[in-house]
C-alpha cells in the first residue's frame, strides 16, 4: 500500500449502514476531522449511496465494507466502480467480501468465490489500491494481502488486528470495525451493544475467530458474555473510548472505522472527535 494512501485515509474513520446517512451529515463527519465514511449493510450492485456521499463531500473518502460477493455481480459493481471514479479519482475504495455464508452461499466454497470475484474485478480494470476484503482469518488475510490493498476485519478486539498485521505484513492495508457506546453505565452500555454483537455470534466465521482470540463457549453462546460484549463495543467516557480506539492503531492499524451503537450517531461522534483527533 502506497504512503499516499494511509494519508489519505487517515488514522479515524466512520462505520454504518448504508441507508443510515441524512442529508448534510457526511459534510459534517468530514469537518470533524473523520477522513473515511465505510458502509456496511450489503450495498447494491450500482452503489448509489457511495456517489451521494462523495458528492456531498470534497475530501472523503467513502468505502464500502462490504459489497456481498453473493448478491451484487462483480461485472456491475466494476461498472459503479469506473463511472464513481471517473468524478471523485481516488477517494473510492471497494471493499468486498463473503457476507454470512450461511445465508448467502450458492455452495461454492466462499474463499475460491472470493478468488473469482477478485480475478473479475481485475480483469474489468478495478486496482488494486481501490480495493479491500473483508477478511478474519489467516487465510483470508493473506488472500487481502496478496489480491488487494488490505484488510477489512469486523467484530475484532486490538489483539486480533495484532495478529492481523502479523499475517499482513507492513505494507498492506488494515482498517478494522470497533463498536462504541457512550454510556458510563455498563448494565445500560451492554443492553444497548448487546443486539448489536448478538446476531454474529450464530455465525460460524465470526464465533470462530473470536475463539481464535480466546474466548470460551460460555463467552460467545448467544446473548454472548459480558467479558466478550465489554471486548467488542468500548464503552464509557470519551477519554476511555479513545484509549481503546487508538490502541488499534498503536498495534497496527492504518485506521479504526468507529461504528456508534447509541441512537444519537451524531451526537456521539461530534464528541468524540476532538478526543481522538487530539491523539494522533
Amino acid at each position: 500500500m502506497t504512503e499516499a494512501l494511509r494519508n489519505r485515509i487517515g488514522s479515524f474513520g466512520v462505520w454504518r449502514y448504508y441507508t443510515g446517512f441524512e442529508p448534510g451529515e457526511a459534510s459534517e463527519l468530514e469537518g470533524l476531522g473523520y477522513s473515511t465514511l465505510w458502509l456496511g449493510g450489503s450495498p447494491p450492485a450500482d452503489l448509489p449511496e457511495v456517489e451521494a456521499l462523495l458528492g456531498e463531500t470534497s475530501t472523503l473518502t467513502v468505502g464500502t465494507s462490504i459489497v456481498n460477493i453473493w448478491s451484487a455481480p462483480a461485472e456491475q459493481v466494476a461498472e459503479s466502480f469506473h463511472r464513481i471514479d471517473r468524478q471523485f479519482p481516488g477517494r473510492f475504495i471497494l471493499g468486498f467480501g463473503a457476507g454470512h455464508p450461511e445465508a448467502d452461499s450458492d455452495f461454492r466454497k466462499p474463499y475460491d468465490a472470493l478468488i473469482d470475484y477478485a480475478d473479475v474485478l481485475i480483469a474489468h480494470g478495478v486496482p488494486k489500491q481501490q480495493l479491500a476484503l473483508a477478511a478474519l482469518g489467516p487465510r483470508v488475510l493473506k488472500l487481502a494481502a496478496d489480491r488487494t490493498a488490505g484488510a477489512l476485519p469486523y467484530l475484532i478486539t486490538a489483539e486480533h488486528t495484532r495478529q492481523a498485521r502479523e499475517i499482513l505484513g507492513p505494507d498492506a492495508l488494515l482498517v478494522p470495525e470497533h463498536k462504541i457506546s457512550f454510556s458510563t453505565d455498563p448494565v445500560q452500555a451492554r443492553a444497548t451493544a448487546r443486539p448489536r454483537a448478538e446476531f454474529y455470534l450464530s455465525l460460524r466465521n465470526y464465533v470462530s475467530n473470536l475463539r481464535r482470540l480466546g474466548f470460551a463457549e460460555e463467552d460467545v453462546a448467544p446473548p454472548g458474555s459480558d467479558r466478550l460484549i465489554d471486548a467488542l463495543v468500548l464503552h464509557g467516557t470519551a477519554d476511555r473510548i479513545a484509549d481503546g480506539l487508538v490502541e488499534h492503531l498503536r498495534v497496527g492499524a492504518d485506521q479504526i472505522a468507529i461504528q456508534v451503537t447509541d441512537k444519537d450517531h451524531m451526537g456521539v461522534l461530534r464528541a468524540l472527535a476532538p478526543v481522538v483527533t487530539a491523539r494522533v
